[in-house]
C-alpha cells in the first residue's frame, strides 16, 4: 500500500509528547507557586503574633506536603526570619533600632504553656528571690513544667524547662504556688524562717491558700506550715 506523501506519521507522537510536556509544566508552575506561597503564609502568621509567639509546621499542613512545609521553615530559618527554639517550634526575632534579638525567655515560655496546655512556672530560685527570701539572683534561665523536660535555644541563651513533681505545681502560678516552690528550693534547714517571712509578706488570701493546701505537700514542709499557722 502506498502511503500518501502528505501524511506525517510522527505527528501523533509529537502531539502526545507536547501534551505531556504542557502537563508537567503546569504542575511545575503549581508547585512553584505553592512553594512561594507557603513561606509567605508562615511568615505572615508568625509576624502577627505577639513577642514570643510560637509557630509549628503542623499548623501549615493544609498548605502543602510535610516536606514542602519543612522546607519552607528551613528556608525562613536560614534567612534569619525565624528562630528555631526547639524541636518543631519556631519564633520570630524581635527587631529594634539596635538590631534583632531573640524574644524574652518568659514570653516564649508563656507561649509554650498555652500551646502545650502544660503548667509552666519559674524555678524555685526565682520564686525565692521574687518573694524576698533570698538576694541571690539566678544566673541560668530555668522553668518548671508539668510536661516533659527540654531545652529551648534563644540565640545565645539556653532555657531549661524541667519536669516538676505534681505537688510543686499544685497551687498554680500565684504567690501561694510560688511560696511552695521557694520553700522547696530553700530546703528544710531554712523552712521556718522562710515561713515566718512569708506570713508577714503574703496577702492573707495567698497565705490561707498555702496553709489549706499543705496536705498535698512533703511532710517536712506540711509540718512547718502547720506549725507557723498555729502560732499566735
Amino acid at each position: 500500500m502506498r502511503i500518501p506523501p502528505f501524511v506525517n506519521l510522527s505527528s501523533p507522537c509529537q502531539a502526545v509528547a507536547e501534551a505531556q510536556c504542557q502537563k508537567l509544566k503546569y504542575h511545575s508552575d503549581l508547585n512553584g507557586a505553592a512553594m512561594s506561597t507557603i513561606p509567605r503564609s508562615i511568615l505572615s502568621h508568625a509576624e502577627s503574633l505577639p513577642e514570643g509567639g510560637l509557630v509549628s509546621p503542623k499548623e501549615f499542613l493544609h498548605l502543602g506536603s510535610r516536606a514542602a512545609v519543612d522546607q519552607a521553615f528551613s528556608r525562613l530559618t536560614k534567612e534569619g526570619k525565624l528562630l528555631r527554639v526547639g524541636r518543631g517550634i519556631y519564633v520570630t526575632p524581635v527587631s529594634s533600632r539596635f538590631g534583632t534579638r531573640a524574644p524574652a525567655p518568659e514570653k516564649v515560655v508563656q507561649s509554650l504553656a498555652v500551646q502545650s496546655g502544660e503548667v509552666v512556672t519559674p524555678h524555685g530560685a526565682n520564686a525565692a528571690n521574687a518573694l524576698g527570701l533570698t538576694q541571690q539572683v539566678p544566673i541560668r534561665e530555668v522553668y518548671l513544667t508539668s510536661g516533659r523536660s527540654r531545652k529551648l535555644s534563644l540565640g545565645r541563651y539556653e532555657v531549661t524547662v524541667k519536669h516538676a513533681p505534681r505537688w510543686m505545681l499544685a497551687l498554680g502560678g500565684g504567690q501561694a504556688g510560688a511560696a511552695v516552690r521557694a520553700l522547696a528550693w530553700m530546703g528544710p534547714t531554712h523552712v521556718r524562717e522562710s515561713l515566718a517571712a512569708l506570713r508577714r509578706t503574703l496577702p492573707s488570701t495567698e497565705w490561707q491558700a498555702l496553709t489549706a493546701g499543705r496536705a498535698g505537700l512533703p511532710s517536712w514542709m506540711a509540718r512547718a506550715i502547720g506549725e507557723e499557722a498555729t502560732r499566735g
